[in-house]
C-alpha cells in the first residue's frame, strides 16, 4: 500500500529550481518508498549496501560520469567522499534536478552538505504520516497515541507493541553508536525513558542528568543526538527579543507519540486515559502535527510556547509573517470547559494581530468571541486552515 505523501509536489517543484534536493527524516518514515515510487525516472542506489559503496568509491568520477545525472543516493551520509564529486558534476552540468540525496541522520548529512553543496541544494524533511495522510479512522486519539504514525504500522498492520521496542533498540544500537561513541548504552536507554516521562515539560537539564546518573554536559550531548536522529524536538519560549529565546529553557517533545507510549510502557488506549501524562500526551500529539504538516508542505515551523511572569502560559505560539501570531491552547478534556480558554482569553497583545485557537479532545467545534474552538474530530480537516498552509 503506497500512500500519497504531502511533500511530493513540493519536492518536484524544488527539483526544477535546485541542482540537488535532499530529503532527511527518521528511519522508517517512508523516504525510500516515496523516492522510488514518485521519482522512478531517477536511478536509485542505497548506500547502506556495501557493494554499492565499494563500486562508487573505487572510481567516483568514473561512476558519476558513466551514470550521468538524475540519480538518487539513499543513506548518502555513508559515503562522505561522494559529496565533493557531486559538487564538481553539479557545477559542470549546471542543470536543475541532477541528484536527490536522502538519509536518516540529519547531522551527518547536513554537515556534508554544508561543506560541499551549499547554495546548490534544497533541504527537506519527511516524517512519519501526518494526520492528513494517515489512512483509516483518526477520531480515536487515545488509540493514535499508542499506535503512532510510522507507515509500516499501517501498511503491514503490525502491532505497535511489537514494532516500537525493536525500533527503539535498533535505533540505539545503530544510530546512537554512529553519531556518538557512547560506551554505556544502558544509561542512554534510561536517559531516553526519562525524556519520555518529561514530555511537554520545561526542560531541567540538571534534574534529567542527575536522574540518569550522568553529567549535565553529557545530557546536553545526548539531547543533541536525539534531535539529530529525529526522536525529540525542543520548543523554545517566545520572546520579542530573539536572544532571549536562545537562552531560556525549552520544552521537550517527541516527533512520534508511539515512541513515547512504548518508552512509558503504555500498551493500550485505555492506559492513555488513566496515565499521569494524559494532557501532555495530547499536547505532544497536536504540536507534532503542526511540525509535520509544516515540513511536509516545504515550510520551516516557527513554533514556541509562552510563559508570563505571573504564571500565565500558552501551550503553542506560531510566528507568522508580518509580526502576526497564532496562539493555541491544547486541552485533552473531551467536554468543553470555560477554564480551557482563560489564559488565551487574556493573552497580552504583543503582536500586530493575534489569532486565538483552542484545540480540545471533544466533538463539537464553535466560535466564541475572538477564539476559534476546534474539536479533535475536526482537527484533521482544519489544521491547514489553522496554519494558513
Amino acid at each position: 500500500m503506497i500512500i500519497n505523501r504531502n511533500i511530493t509536489e513540493h519536492l518536484k517543484r524544488m527539483l526544477t529550481q535546485f541542482k540537488v534536493v535532499s530529503l532527511t527524516g527518521p528511519r522508517q518514515s517512508g523516504k525510500t518508498t516515496l523516492l522510488r515510487s514518485e521519482f522512478s525516472d531517477y536511478q536509485y542506489y542505497n548506500l547502506e549496501r556495501l557493494d554499492y559503496r565499494e563500486m562508487i568509491l573505487s572510481d567516483p568520477m568514473g561512476f558519476l560520469k558513466d551514470k550521468g545525472v538524475k540519480i538518487i543516493f539513499d543513506e548518502v551520509q555513508n559515503v562522505p567522499d561522494l559529496f565533493s564529486y557531486i559538487q564538481v558534476f553539479c557545477d559542470e552540468k549546471d542543470e536543475t534536478g541532477q541528484y536527490i540525496l536522502s538519509g536518516s541522520q540529519s547531522f551527518l548529512l547536513n554537515e556534508h552538505i554544508s561543506q560541499s553543496l551549499a547554495g546548490r541544494v534544497n533541504i527537506n524533511n519527511l516524517f512519519p504520516f501526518d494526520i492528513i495522510e494517515i489512512p483509516g479512522d483518526t477520531i480515536n486519539w487515545h488509540k493514535l497515541i499508542v499506535k503512532g504514525f510510522y507507515p509500516v504500522l499501517y501498511d503491514k498492520d503490525i502491532s505497535p507493541n511489537h514494532f516500537y521496542p525493536s525500533y527503539i533498540q535498533t535505533y540505539i544500537d545503530r544510530d546512537v553508536r554512529t553519531l556518538k561513541n557512547i560506551g554505556d548504552l544502558t544509561a542512554f536507554s534510561r536517559f531516553l525513558k526519562l525524556c519520555a516521562g518529561r514530555v511537554g515539560q520545561v526542560l531541567n537539564l540538571t534534574s534529567l542528568a542527575n536522574d540518569t546518573g550522568i553529567t549535565v554536559n553529557t545530557a546536553k550531548s545526548w539531547l543533541s543526538i536525539l534531535q539529530a536522529s529525529y526522536i525529540i524536538y525542543l520548543v523554545q519560549p517566545y520572546y520579542r527579543n530573539f536572544n532571549k529565546r536562545l537562552i531560556k529553557s525549552p520544552k521537550l517533545y517527541f516527533y512520534d507519540t508511539g515512541v513515547i507510549a512504548s518508552l512509558l510502557n503504555i500498551q493500550h488506549e485505555n492506559d492513555v486515559k488513566t496515565h499521569y501524562l494524559y494532557g501532555a500526551l495530547f499536547e505532544n500529539l497536536v504540536i507534532s502535527e503542526f511540525i509535520k504538516i509544516n515540513y511536509h508542505n516545504g515550510k520551516t515551523p516557527q513554533i514556541y510556547y509562552w510563559r508570563e511572569s505571573n504564571g500565565t502560559e500558552i501551550d503553542c505560539i506560531i510566528e507568522q509573517p508580518n509580526n502576526n501570531l497564532l496562539a493555541i491552547e491544547i486541552k485533552a478534556g473531551q467536554t468543553y470547559n470555560k477554564d480551557f480558554i482563560k489564559n488565551i482569553k487574556n493573552f497580552s497583545k504583543i503582536a500586530f494581530q493575534i489569532k486565538k485557537v483552542l484545540i480540545y479532545g471533544g466533538e463539537e467545534s464553535m466560535n466564541l468571541s475572538d477564539i476559534t474552538i476546534i474539536s479533535w474530530i475536526d482537527f484533521h480537516k482544519k489544521i491547514k486552515d489553522i496554519l494558513n498552509i
